[in-house]
């Protein structure tokens, strides 16, 4: 997909029908985790439909698991390309597969089951409707230590970070959501043993009352939520621990869209942390989206607006949103932008200033920042932040963002 600018994705999307594929074997790589849906073990499956009579011997062992995952319809170009199906539990003498194996994210190759119903209609929590979807009253950052210049992690070895200039550049960042945009910050201290303790947004998954802390992918991360959840207990919130030791998930890889949840499965989060986040927000559907040449999800998609995702234009980013495409029960715009890292930008519907967005400065993506300078209704912000890009931060890793209920 090239060019840049808005058009619609998801269901009802005139314009977007699935790739059509000659292999025999499914190729599902997104997956629902509805949270009535969420994975069981083997031993708690509910009670499966009854066996097909007309199955070949031997497959007996598979079995509904209770999560649905969108594909191809099975008549190719009838009603809308989609397929509610089921995943695939293999047991011992499922032909192809070892004893034990499991597939995540595919049909079952070995039989066909039917559509399964629509969960129960669920009243819309008070974020996921367009009017209110961005709204903030406080955000919470964390200062610089200055162990990042040095030991912060990063995928690939580049640019020496200018710590001086990191600092300025995060102090334009919290005055613009503090100062400029009213919201009160929680600002907490820089720990020096913990050189990523900026990127806030990691260790945390705020939606309406309710934050989950998360156990972040990279082990040298996970002393960060401590702090973290200290000051959302401050805040009144709701907690939930992410306690299961084989489960990850990094803030980064969440994008709420105030309708759903989209998950990013990459190497710093995997499917056990994607179904906590979805049995923490039962209210939402949640689905998982393949992370490939990027570090998290939200490095090249985010927010820009109720309805508008910010996408970026790399191959990479164009086949995730494709997935989510077919993920979705919605229908959203999209915004393409030409550099990945670019589509990172922060929204707030603040109530006195309308629709707000913080964006990449011209300076630093000059192609971008005229997509962005485009949306007419919105309050645009440019904000630099080159140096903690060197260490693979964005506009969203600095901030949770949280909407406090005023006491009436």
């Amino acid at each position: 997909m090239s060019g840049s600018g808005t058009a619609p994705f998801g269901r009802g999307s005139p314009t977007q029908h699935p790739p059509a594929h000659t292999s025999r074997t499914p190729r599902f790589l997104g997956r629902r985790l509805h949270p009535d849906f969420v994975r069981r073990s083997p031993l708690q499956l509910p009670p499966g439909p009854p066996a097909n009579p007309r199955a070949p011997s031997g497959r007996a062992g598979c079995a509904r698991a209770g999560a649905r995952s969108s594909g191809h319809a099975q008549s190719r170009g009838q009603g809308s390309g989609r397929e509610q199906g089921s995943r695939c539990t293999t047991f011992a003498g499922c032909q192809g597969e070892p004893p034990g194996a499991r597939r995540l994210g595919e049909r079952c190759p070995h039989k066909t089951l039917p559509p399964r119903p629509a969960p129960p209609p669920r009243a819309m929590a008070s974020l996921g409707h367009p009017a209110t979807f961005g709204r903030a009253t406080h955000v919470v950052v964390r200062a610089l230590p200055e162990s990042l210049a040095q030991q912060a992690l990063r995928r690939t070895k580049g640019d020496e970070v200018d710590f001086a200039r990191a600092e300025r550049q995060h102090q334009l960042y919290v005055g613009v959501l503090g100062s400029k945009l009213g919201l009160q910050v929680v600002q907490l201290p820089a720990d020096e043993s913990l050189p990523d303790c900026v990127f806030v947004e990691d260790v945390a998954v705020v939606c309406e009352e309710t934050a989950l802390i998360t156990r972040p992918g990279a082990p040298s991360r996970r002393k960060e939520a401590d702090m973290m959840k200290e000051a959302l207990e401050n805040l009144q919130l709701n907690i939930v621990e992410m306690k299961d030791e084989n489960a990850t998930l990094d803030g980064g890889d969440v994008l709420f869209t105030g309708r759903e949840f989209f998950v990013g499965l990459s190497k710093r989060t995997n499917q056990r942390g994607a179904e906590i986040l979805a049995d923490t927000f039962k209210d939402y559907a949640v689905s998982t989206v393949p992370v490939v040449d990027a570090l998290h999800l939200k490095s090249f998609c985010s927010m820009a607006g109720p309805n508008l995702i910010a996408i970026g234009s790399s191959e990479s980013a164009q086949k995730a949103l494709k997935i989510m495409q077919q993920m979705s029960d919605h229908r959203y715009d999209k915004l393409t932008v030409p550099d990945d890292t670019a589509a990172n930008c922060i929204y707030l519907n603040i109530p006195s200033k309308g629709h707000v967005l913080l964006h990449r400065t011209p300076e630093e993506y000059p192609e971008s920042a005229k997509v962005y300078e485009k949306l007419k209704d919105h309050m645009l912000i440019p904000v630099s932040n080159s140096e903690l890009e060197k260490v693979d931060g964005l506009l969203t890793c600095s901030s949770v963002l949280i909407n406090k209920k005023v006491d009436s």
